[in-house]
């Protein structure tokens, strides 16, 4: 414990150095006229900001506590001094050690807090129409969540089913914090229930996969166009004459990663260069980012991020009313609500076992 505390207070002392270093770069003649550095620097003091200054008041409150020390080892002091020292000791050992975890806290989850946009790309998987329905139903969910948080939805993509199901969509989420609450539902949602369409009243098992990307800015990621190529097509299916005359569609093509993103929802070429531009920086962030964390801890796999699809994490039980999310063990019976958009308890829950996860391998 008291090595996890030394190495702790070791990295927040490096911290307090980058801030005062980004001070010194940023009131630099040559930074302030290169408009693009001195954004960068700013959005990395910014990011520091709060756990310096958090920082600096624990180290405060640390010579207030030797101070009073000093009064209770001199022989001098009167009894009254003495009671008072005692008393101030306390007070600041309660500060100290509460200025402690939240500094702790917020170091560990500061890149997840200061992402405020991200691209959820929602696919039925086995199921069929079933599962077409509960992909349009967790769209519905994350909808009305965000709705709830007074965060801007943008729908950027979708293909529908006949049933008004969902084969795929792809939306974007903005607003403070989108990241740090979002971040934890990508992978694989199982759903229980009697379908629409069963006479017999059976239960059925569908699925859907979610994956959660952060949006980076431009400046986040630096993408050579020469690594991507461009096909434009026209587009098909329904959309009226403009379909069939005008090369709408785009895709992109980035050759190093082999990600590929197709674009033909809006009858406009450069709106849909526009969209799927903004979906292949999103991919490939997450793919660097990937790398990024495998390198940086090889032995331990972050929650938020990790957007294995693959992983089952959650199970959406309709006759009993329940939602399992299988990470945390954690099992409430408030289906409905949740489908109606009521979250909350369950990002809490993934939230407080993610931070405690981190602070563990801190």
């Amino acid at each position: 414990m008291a090595e996890n505390k030394e190495s702790l207070l070791a990295k927040l002392d490096e911290i307090d150095e980058r801030h005062i270093e980004i001070e010194k770069q940023i009131a630099e003649a040559a930074i302030a006229t290169n408009s693009a550095r001195l954004i960068a620097l700013s959005k990395e003091q910014g990011k520091l900001k709060t756990i310096v200054s958090k920082y600096r008041e624990y180290k405060k409150t640390l010579v207030g506590i030797e101070d009073a020390e000093d009064i209770l080892k001199d022989s001098t002091t009167d009894e009254d001094f003495r009671d008072l020292a005692k008393e101030e000791i306390q007070q600041l050992e309660g500060i100290k050690n509460t200025l402690l975890d939240e500094i702790s806290s917020k170091l560990v989850m500061a890149d997840e807090i200061s992402a405020n946009s991200v691209i959820m790309e929602i696919r039925a998987g086995t199921g069929g129409d079933e599962a077409a329905l509960f992909a349009r139903d967790l769209y519905n969910m994350y909808v009305r969540y965000a709705e709830s948080r007074k965060w801007k939805v943008e729908r950027l993509s979708f293909s529908t089913t006949e049933k008004n199901g969902f084969r795929e969509v792809i939306f974007c989420v903005k607003g403070p914090g989108v990241w740090s609450e979002l971040g934890y539902e990508g992978g694989g949602h199982r759903v229980q229930r009697v379908p629409q369409t069963e006479s017999q009243g059976r239960i059925h098992t569908s699925a859907a996969t979610v994956a959660v990307l952060p949006e980076p800015e431009e400046l986040d990621i630096q993408i050579n166009p020469d690594d991507v190529v461009e096909h434009v097509s026209r587009a098909s299916g329904p959309g009226g004459q403009n379909v069939n005359k005008v090369s709408s569609a785009v895709k992109l093509e980035h050759i190093p990663t082999g990600i590929t993103v197709n674009m033909q929802d809006e009858q406009s070429q450069h709106k849909n260069r526009a969209k799927a531009w903004r979906i292949l920086r999103s991919r490939i962030y997450e793919e660097e980012e990937k790398k990024k964390r495998a390198e940086r801890d090889s032995q331990r796999k972050s929650m938020i991020g990790s957007g294995d699809r693959s992983d089952k994490i959650r199970t959406y039980n309709y006759p009993q009313n329940r939602l399992t999310d299988h990470r945390i063990n954690l099992s409430l019976y408030s289906l409905d609500k949740i489908m109606n958009g009521n979250l909350g308890e369950v990002v809490a829950a993934l939230k407080d076992h993610d931070r405690e996860q981190r602070l563990k391998d801190l």
